[in-house]
């Protein structure tokens, strides 16, 4: 069925439960509809964030293990006040927060947003939602029960290729699509077996304690792990899955509905141990029919440097041959009459229809969905303050299942076999084993409490 504009805003608000959040989430310094901000995690990606929000609102907390990394979001807002645990700042000031962003390593995004959605606090959790698919569920049923908004920060939920490409799809421009394929370079850190990891002596600045969090294996502090390389460790990250899954593969699972069972396996996977992952690997996704449209499979090839030079890259079908393509990332939808080609992960980039002849076509397709400006975290600011849905990419029914589809890929990659995914019950039909994999064994005293 194709959608109109009055469908999608019916569809949305029915999904928020209301259209708009309500102004009682407000804190009592919001009346001029600034909203204060407590921003977890300060260098790299969330400096960008802090900067995202801060547009309109108001910097009041800023919490980093890592007081070094924090120092450019501090130069900026020197009126914040500066945490280095984010539960003493939530002890010490939950009262005068509106709004947590969180964008610290993976393996700390479930305890953190935890705590915020206990103390009913609207929040924004970086990408991948969680490190591993239990917290993933574990962490949208929270938010559900306590009824408190959120988004992911992948910030392709927000952007207009995103609609675009989705009413192109709706519209059946190339037909029924069949296959969606993606690419990316990651890593681009360290990762596959025997990475040494040096010790150091813990910098003063550093609470490694803290950065360490939940995760049980006790490692000394090592440049090789922090600040940034900690993305090719199964127990800190989750790898170039981790990294750029949930930005790219976002736009399949919104355009065609992807929530639900799929069968993923991988191959072409290079080595790897219990520590890290592989350096390269291609994991294929398929999934059964489902309403109006035929199954779709969905390849994501990772590791390749410069796809148009790599000879062990697979080319995706349909698009001109000397077509140039992105060397870091990107994405081809391959349908029965044409392919859409968008050379990036996000859609930040303009889709472009193939053959030629299918583009006047294409520009008769009007606007259907809403288009968002500011990104995820503006997104969240204007739904706290009333004016507007919830986030496209909640928890609850975006941003909880797609990284969940996204995961589950690393569940293939480790185990080495085909998994036959049962979503709704959130286990491999036939493999017992992988049970074991979908939750951490947590660090003593960092055991998970949802209540």
């Amino acid at each position: 069925m194709k959608p109109n504009r009055r469908q999608f805003l019916k569809s949305t608000s029915l999904l928020a439960g209301s259209a708009f959040a309500p102004n009682l989430l407000l804190g009592k310094d919001t009346a001029s509809g600034q909203l204060n901000v407590a921003a977890v995690g300060c260098g790299g990606k969330g400096l960008s964030d802090i900067t995202e929000i801060s547009r309109g609102n108001r910097i009041a907390f800023l919490c980093d293990v890592d007081r070094n990394l924090a120092k450019g979001a501090m130069e900026r807002f020197p009126d914040a006040k500066f945490f280095s645990d984010y539960r003493e700042m939530f002890a010490a000031v939950a009262d005068q927060i509106d709004v947590v962003t969180v964008s610290t390593p993976d393996h700390m995004h479930f305890p953190i947003a935890v705590e915020a959605i206990r103390r009913g606090k609207p929040v924004m959790v970086q990408k991948p939602l969680t490190n591993n698919l239990w917290e993933c569920r574990a962490l949208a049923d929270f938010a559900a029960k306590k009824k408190v908004l959120t988004v992911m920060g992948n910030q392709g939920a927000t952007m207009a290729g995103t609609r675009v490409l989705r009413e192109w799809i709706d519209a059946g421009l190339i037909g029924e699509v069949k296959e969606v394929h993606y690419w990316t370079n990651r890593p681009i850190w360290p990762q596959g077996p025997g990475i040494a990891l040096p010790s150091a002596p813990v910098p003063d600045t550093l609470n490694w304690d803290v950065w360490q969090g939940t995760v049980a294996t006790e490692r000394p502090y090592s440049p090789a792990i922090h600040p940034f390389k900690w993305r090719g460790f199964w127990d800190y990250g989750c790898g170039a899955l981790g990294d750029i899954g949930c930005h790219s593969m976002n736009s399949a699972f919104w355009a065609l509905d992807l929530k639900g069972d799929f069968i993923v396996e991988s191959s072409k996977v290079s080595e790897f141990d219990d520590t890290f992952g592989p350096k390269r690997s291609t994991i294929v996704y398929r999934f059964p029919a489902k309403g109006g449209r035929g199954p779709v499979k969905v390849i994501w090839q990772d590791g390749v440097n410069d796809p148009n030079n790599d000879k062990d890259f697979v080319r995706p079908p349909g698009i001109p041959d000397d077509l140039k393509l992105n060397e870091g990332f990107g994405q081809v939808f391959v349908g029965t009459e044409g392919v859409i080609f968008i050379n990036d992960a996000y859609c930040a980039s303009a889709p472009v229809v193939f053959p030629e002849a299918l583009r006047e076509k294409a520009r008769t397709i009007k606007p259907v969905f809403e288009r968002v400006k500011g990104g995820p975290t503006q997104e969240l600011a204007r739904a706290i303050r009333g004016e507007g849905p919830k986030p496209v990419s909640n928890f609850v029914d975006h941003a909880g299942p797609l990284t969940e589809m996204v995961l589950a890929g690393n569940l293939a990659v480790r185990l080495g076999k085909p998994i036959d995914w049962d979503m709704e019950n959130m286990k491999a039909r036939g493999l017992p084993e992988v049970n074991a994999m979908l939750k951490r064994v947590y660090r003593a005293g960092w055991e998970p409490v949802l209540d």
